[in-house]
């Protein structure tokens, strides 16, 4: 496992991080399952892992508090996210800031958190939703400094909404943000654009998201693909993001190296970007993690396909479905 400097908190994370909303969000999480494939993801030599009291109010963020408590001798770095007041995932326009980030909500599910996680202090918390019209609101700029102050936080950062990767560069801009958590993908690659040269200006750690594009680009979705009844991915692959993701995958299909599959082949174009802090592949069974860490070699994707991957660029707006 290679490791990367975590921006200004000069933290040395995995360059592969573990992200934990498959856990108790989806459908058939199995919390032993969970377990041996967290375990085994520390063996490999993750240290980093992003999880949310919105995934299972809470109930993933008790999972790794118990894989923290496992491994008393390996410093683990826990990432967590504050759900907005009013429930609402993603933030809107025309959401107040009343309604998502007041200071009591941001102190009590920092709270909540450290309660699930069982431990006094959180190395990274951070906004589940944002909208840069709230950046310049005093509240959530005194909660952070207060949570800093009573040492429960170490770090703060924000979750940027899907495809718009410029809706947190007023917030990034304050000095406040430690980190920034972005989809970023070889579809996804507006962050190049602003985001990252900014973040890289102010030494803000990055985190690449959705690294499989919510599972087109590992390959294996067809047109022909469904999803258990309550299934997240059932409302976000409807037939008109199915049809077209499934399209734009099967383009990359002809640019899979020899002894590669398309999985491995995402998470190598996103390592290639040195801006990236870690990335957080989703790992609930064991032959995921042990696929995911084994990309954490120093292995380089030889620059010809680089520039074809870079023509794969799909911009993309946000839609009802895309939430």
């Amino acid at each position: 496992m290679k490791y990367r400097r975590f921006g200004r908190t000069d933290w040395q994370v995995s360059e592969v991080g573990y992200g934990m909303w498959g856990m108790a969000g989806w459908t058939e999480s199995d919390d032993v399952q969970s377990a041996k494939s967290l375990d085994l993801a520390v063996e490999n030599g993750v240290n980093f892992f992003d999880t949310a009291w919105g995934y299972g109010e809470g109930h993933s963020e008790e999972l790794l508090g118990g894989l923290i408590r496992r491994h008393p001798g390996t410093k683990l770095y826990a990432a967590s996210k504050i759900p907005p007041k009013n429930f609402n995932w993603p933030a809107k326009p025309e959401y107040r800031f009343e309604d998502s980030y007041p200071k009591n909500h941001i102190i009590e599910y920092t709270e909540k958190t450290l309660t699930n996680l069982g431990m006094e202090r959180i190395d990274l918390m951070q906004f589940h939703t944002w909208d840069d019209s709230w950046s310049h609101r005093d509240e959530w700029q005194r909660a952070i400094e207060d949570l800093k102050k009573a040492g429960k936080i170490a770090a703060m950062g924000i979750s940027v909404n899907r495809w718009e990767p410029e809706n947190g560069i007023e917030a990034i801009k304050t000095g406040l943000i430690d980190a920034v958590q972005v989809i970023y993908n070889i579809f996804d690659q507006n962050p190049e654009d602003v985001l990252f040269p900014l973040c890289e200006k102010m030494d803000v750690a990055v985190i690449a998201r959705v690294p499989f594009d919510e599972g087109t680009l590992t390959g294996n979705l067809t047109k022909e693909t469904t999803f258990p009844e309550g299934d997240w991915r059932g409302t976000y692959f409807v037939p008109e993001n199915l049809n077209s993701s499934v399209e734009h995958a099967d383009a990359l299909r002809p640019l899979i190296p020899e002894g590669m599959n398309m999985a491995e082949m995402a998470l190598r174009f996103i390592l290639e970007n040195k801006t990236i802090g870690t990335t957080i592949p989703g790992m609930r069974k064991e032959r995921n993690v042990l696929a995911n860490t084994a990309t954490s070699d120093g292995k380089r994707l030889p620059k010809e396909l680089m520039d074809e991957l870079r023509k794969h660029r799909w911009v993309r707006k946000p839609t009802e479905w895309s939430q």
